[in-house]
């Protein structure tokens, strides 16, 4: 089955009706619309819609966020039409031309999440949009090694391989979407953007992002990724402290420190930040193999630093593993773990 539209609403604007009518005019085969408990005074709008031969209104009691209106869609759509290749995002505020929900659809495909890329250029963008997607833009390269355009952006056509994953997803709000991305990772699925058209009504004022509540979470999201390598940068720099507090001695507090610091990162960083599934023989081997090589890096420049500047070992250690810190993660993430990626990381259609 061609790919259904899927249309998260909370209390919308007159854009929701005319926006469904185009999308019908235009070939859209269904159309299903969540009312993420907007109010009473918005029951007439999604009532009308629901007569809509084509349209499908389903209801949240209350507001629940863009998350969970997302996976509700998802749910129904994937037990109603469970012949459904994809589902296409779209928001209700008129942010996206009924002709690029269009093109997206069109280009969707199996493996393959694609995104409908806006250009953050010129004065119709707003400063909390344009700040926004650059922050998120510059920390998800870093963390996920995926340097996409828009990573907000609410027009997605998903594949029917990761309805499973996303309805497992615990995000409700719009942390959601930075899951989805996460999750293409994780389940060997491709990315590819299609440039569309930037369309702000009104400064974007009917838009309910929080930019202060809203950005924390979605930061919260890529902040969990870094959470085990700083827990284990602290246990590491625990067990050196108190080694060469009682040795003196910087080769066996820091093999020590290693020891006890690769003991617990390994299983940590596996299962819960790559969520690899390789098998221990393959992971291992190329794991301890980076352990190797950064700790010789790490005692080399401590030895540097603590020789050339009037810098203690302990701090020392400290700055240099701070450094080491995105060296690791990313060798980590583009290496050790690689084995549930796909090459194809990023297309532009």
């Amino acid at each position: 089955m061609p790919a259904i539209i899927l249309i998260p609403a909370y209390k919308p604007s007159p854009e929701l009706p005319r926006l469904a009518e185009d999308l019908l005019a235009r070939g859209a085969p269904r159309i299903v619309i969540i009312d993420d408990g907007s109010g009473p005074e918005y029951r007439a709008m999604f009532d009308a819609l629901a007569r809509t031969p084509s349209i499908t209104v389903l209801r949240h009691a209350v507001n629940l966020g863009k998350g969970a209106a997302l996976k509700t869609g998802i749910n129904h759509i994937a037990c109603e039409w469970p012949d459904t290749t994809a589902i296409v995002t779209a928001d209700a505020d008129g942010q996206h031309s009924p002709a690029d929900i269009m093109r997206v659809a069109a280009a969707s495909r199996d493996n393959h999440l694609v995104l409908g890329a806006r250009t953050f250029s010129g004065q119709v963008v707003p400063w909390r949009s344009r700040a926004g997607n650059e922050i998120t833009r510059a920390v998800f390269s870093i963390l996920i090694g995926r340097n996409l355009r828009d990573t907000q952006t609410g027009l997605r056509a998903i594949p029917a391989v990761l309805f499973p994953h996303l309805l497992r997803c615990r995000s409700q709000g719009y942390d959601f979407e930075l899951d989805m991305l996460i999750a293409t990772k994780q389940h060997r699925v491709s990315i590819a953007e299609i440039p569309i058209e930037t369309i702000y009504i009104d400064g974007n004022r009917s838009s309910h992002f929080n930019p202060l509540l809203d950005s924390m979470r979605i930061y919260f999201v890529l902040l969990r990724f870094a959470s085990v390598s700083m827990a284990t940068a602290l246990l590491d720099n625990s067990v050196f402290g108190l080694a060469y507090w009682m040795t003196s001695s910087l080769a066996i507090s820091q093999v020590l420190g290693r020891i006890v610091a690769v003991a617990f990162n390994y299983v940590a960083v596996k299962r819960a930040v790559f969520f690899s599934k390789q098998s221990h023989t393959e992971a291992f081997a190329k794991y301890l193999s980076l352990v190797v090589v950064s700790g010789v890096m790490s005692y080399s420049l401590i030895r540097l630093v603590t020789t050339t500047l009037p810098i203690q070992v302990i701090p020392a250690k400290i700055l240099v593993e701070s450094l080491l810190f995105f060296f690791n993660f990313a060798v980590e993430r583009d290496w050790v773990f690689k084995g549930n990626e796909v090459i194809d990381q990023r297309e532009t259609i």
